[in-house]
């Protein structure tokens, strides 16, 4: 429990001391996932400067990410602490012309 707890407590420092935070498998120079290259291809488009982490060096973040957005996917993006979504939501939001509007901070 005691585990769950410090996971928890260091995502929320992760997407709440940072604007744009993405939880990704590899790293925005070597995404190790189609979906995770995706949403950097996205970031990169319009041009968003964010943080990342490599959920495939963190076992538990892996997990933990999954239960504190109540999201089961990676990759997981998240705006002042908010999850905005993976893949096919940004993918959406991408085609309907919001995405940029929605990460202008």
């Amino acid at each position: 429990m005691e585990t769950v707890q410090n996971t928890n407590t260091k995502i929320k420092t992760l997407v709440t001391d940072n604007p744009i935070y993405l939880f990704m498998k590899g790293t925005p120079q070597f995404p190790m996932c189609g979906f995770s290259a995706r949403v950097i291809e996205l970031l990169k488009m319009h041009e968003i400067s964010f943080q990342s982490f490599n959920v495939l060096e963190d076992e538990e973040i892996r997990q933990g990410i999954k239960e504190f957005g109540n999201w089961p996917t990676i990759p997981q993006l998240y705006v002042k602490g908010e999850l905005v979504g993976g893949c096919d939501i940004l993918m959406e939001m991408h085609e309907a012309g919001e995405l940029k509007s929605a990460l202008t901070i």
